[in-house]
């Protein structure tokens, strides 16, 4: 079905082009995440009747991921299980291995019945196999009785969202569209006017059609069952009324017993519409005397997706797409840009199963791995690590521009990058004016001035040194007095913010602590495991493994926190090929922490007597994205301010990325500079004199992105706040200086 939907850059392209898309989706995603929060809030009160098991959005997911797993366990087994049931109460089902296999049982059904209209519920497995398209080229009409799908079949367009398909279209395009349609006026501004409309025209189709379609929330084994769950009449409509019924569904759908598929049904509302329940809720059992039932059962990949178990838990997904709702790029450019046929982070995952590696190479791009999807997943799919698979796959496919492939092979040669790095700086000279460099940029890069490299290293005053604890300072007594740290320096912050270095040495000694920083440190490998090039961020994660192992230390800390997650949470995976390696870099997670967390939970420093007030100096906190995904940092920093005696105000959506995602932030600066602007907006609007952030990739995007903006506001790492306000209470001489 080639043609159906544009090539990737055309579609990123009219995105980028529309202002309008990115204002409708800023305010959905921001109402959805308020009436998401406050449905699951409310979840606790039905714990009385539903056991303590749904207690929480953490209760419910994981009975729902159980009952989830307990298909993906044995597939054939539980299909052979519900096929049964489904025969037995009255349905017809009909295997579909691939796209075409479907398209085709369902046209035969429809010309064996002399159907030549079809009224057509929502089903994103439809869309996934492009059935109105190879219907309608056979000549039958086909009517979407959905709201939202009906906008966009008029529109000649795919859905934007799982959920609302046409969640990118305004209230005054819907009034053109049904204009056009209708040949009526259409009031703009009145959706009341407009869905009236939209029941009236439908009407006809639900009483006309010769055969209605509707898709599946979840397949029931135990009772051979459709569930069906909608907040339009529609669904119960064409279910009802046609004689004959067409039910199309991916296998992934089933659920074990209608226990399970009642655990699904509180989650998927909250996690999809903010809803404790939708509005109709249908199961369907057989078929009644004188219908007809047919479940079209497909494959299409799935089995495929199954095989691999690097991303078999993506079959758990329920389309409730909430990881669209809280994704940065997805706000910039919508679902026809950030997917291919299924949007937001679990289209990423699947679409190479689906519809081959092409389809999802563009799309998985985007991404700027800040995990906010797996936080919000109701069934909790590792889709960050996943959407990584996937970029791994398309580098090998394709391979890596030029340009990528000669930096990391200068990157991961660290006698190379050292000479590299120095001649840069040297040659930069001309243009550093300050922090920054001063030089004409291409049109789509100009919202963000680069940074300049630091006259001397962090490496040339810390590598292979020991730093001994400082008994005087007002944190000596904290919980890791006598601890001996190494300490990781981060290639950015080693190159382009030595002070963060420095001040994280002199926080960690004011803390009683003896730091030692390994000698033949260089990079964690991040940039080219983020890039996709899994071999050279093997070799480096390997070298940084082996130089961490070596230092005789009950801990590795580093204040970058992308460099410690990606030490705890993606070396093993990375290594799993070579189980040496891989349980070499268990042992090195056992014992790494982000500075943050050190400071929080090994020093504990907020048991210890605040430090002097400053309330002259008000910071808003901006906590690296990652750091509240996956450490669950979230305001851990802020209060670490706080006790430093900073006043420290809200950031508003101090969640949400701040848009630098590594190497994406160069790939995609128009989407880049969208989610700077929103982040930026919001520290203005605290009024703060310091921006903190507790990662030097975070500090370098925004404070680039401040200076092009004009703002007055500083940027700065926490640690170098907190290290300033040791030395204001307990000077000390050091070689160190904290400040570039």
């Amino acid at each position: 079905m080639s043609g159906v939907i544009a090539p990737f850059r055309e579609r990123y392209g009219r995105a980028l082009a529309d202002a309008r898309l990115r204002t409708n989706l800023l305010t959905f995603q921001r109402v959805w995440k308020r009436t998401r929060d406050a449905a699951f809030g409310r979840l606790s009160q039905e714990a009385p009747a539903l056991g303590a098991e749904a207690a929480s959005f953490g209760d419910a997911r994981r009975r729902l991921t159980a009952a989830k797993d307990a298909v993906l366990a044995d597939p054939p087994a539980m299909q052979a299980a519900f096929i049964a049931a489904a025969t037995a109460a009255g349905i017809n089902v009909h295997q579909a291995p691939d796209a075409a296999a479907a398209r085709d049982t369902i046209l035969r059904l429809l010309r064996e019945r002399n159907v030549s209209l079809l009224a057509k519920g929502k089903s994103m497995v439809a869309e996934e196999v492009f059935l109105n398209h190879h219907l309608e080229a056979a000549g039958i009409r086909v009517v979407e009785t959905d709201l939202g799908e009906w906008i966009i079949q008029l529109a000649h367009e795919t859905p934007s969202h799982m959920v609302m398909p046409a969640i990118h279209k305004s209230r005054q395009q819907v009034a053109m569209l049904f204009e056009h349609e209708t040949g009526r006026t259409v009031p703009r501004d009145d959706i009341q006017a407009q869905v009236r409309l939209a029941r009236e025209e439908l009407r006809r189709t639900f009483l006309e059609a010769g055969a209605g379609m509707i898709g599946a929330n979840a397949l029931i084994a135990e009772t051979g069952s459709v569930m069906l769950i909608t907040n339009e009449g529609n669904g119960d409509l064409v279910s009802t009324l046609p004689r004959t019924l067409i039910v199309i569904a991916g296998w992934e759908k089933l659920v074990p017993t209608f226990t399970d598929a009642t655990a699904q049904l509180r989650l998927l509302a909250r996690s999809a519409t903010g809803q404790e329940i939708t509005t109709y809720t249908t199961f369907i059992t057989g078929a009644e005397p004188g219908r007809e039932v047919h479940l079209v059962l497909v494959d299409n990949g799935r089995t495929e997706l199954w095989s691999d178990p690097d991303f078999r838990d993506a079959l758990r997904c329920i389309r409730c797409a909430a990881c669209a709702d809280v994704c940065p790029p997805y706000q910039v450019v919508g679902g026809h840009v950030f997917g291919y046929v299924y949007s937001g982070a679990i289209g990423l995952v699947n679409t190479p199963f689906h519809h081959r590696i092409d389809a999802g190479a563009g799309p998985q791009s985007l991404c700027v791995s800040c995990n906010a999807c797996a936080t919000v997943c109701p069934v909790g799919i590792p889709l960050p690590r996943q959407i990584l698979d996937v970029r791994a796959r398309v580098a090998e496919a394709r391979g890596l521009p030029w340009p990528k492939r000669l930096a990391f092979f200068v990157w991961s040669r660290p006698r190379l990058f050292d000479a590299a790095a120095r001649v840069a700086a040297l040659a930069q000279r001309p243009l550093r004016r300050g922090r920054f460099l001063r030089l004409p940029l291409p049109a789509a890069y100009r919202w963000r001035t680069p940074p300049a490299l630091a006259k001397r290293p962090a490496r040339d005053d810390v590598l292979g040194r020991t730093f001994e604890p400082d008994a005087r300072g007002p944190w000596a007594q904290s919980n890791a007095k006598g601890l001996t740290v190494a300490y990781f320096v981060q290639c950015l912050a080693d190159r382009f913010a030595p002070e963060q270095a420095q001040a994280a040495i002199r926080v960690l000694t004011a803390c009683g602590v003896r730091v030692v920083v390994p000698p033949d440190q260089h990079c964690c490998g991040l940039p080219p495991l983020d890039a996709g090039d899994r071999q050279t961020a093997r070799r480096m994660a390997r070298q940084t493994v082996e130089a961490l192992e070596r230092a005789a230390a009950g801990y590795v800390v580093t204040a970058a926190a992308s460099c410690a997650i990606a030490m705890l949470h993606d070396y093993a995976h990375l290594l799993h090929d070579e189980p040496d390696w891989s349980a070499r870099a268990e042992r090195l997670a056992a014992r790494t922490l982000d500075l943050v967390s050190f400071l929080d939970r090994v020093a504990n420093v907020t048991v210890l007597p605040p430090l002097p007030k400053r309330e002259e100096t008000v910071v808003t906190y901006h906590s690296f994205c990652q750091s509240t995904n996956v450490l669950g940092l979230e305001m851990t920093g802020a209060r670490l301010l706080q006790h430093a005696g900073f006043r420290v105000v809200e950031l508003p959506e101090a969640e949400v990325c701040c848009g630098f995602g590594g190497s994406t932030s160069i790939d995609h600066p128009r989407v880049a500079e969208q989610i700077a602007a929103r982040k930026l907006a919001n520290v203005s609007e605290t009024g703060a004199a310091i921006l903190a952030t507790d990662n030097p990739g975070c500090l370098l995007h925004l404070r680039g992105a401040a200076d092009a903006a004009g703002a007055t506001y500083e940027i700065r790492h926490l640690v170098e706040l907190l290290a300033e306000q040791v030395d204001r209470v307990a000077p000390v001489r050091s070689p160190l200086s904290h400040r570039g």
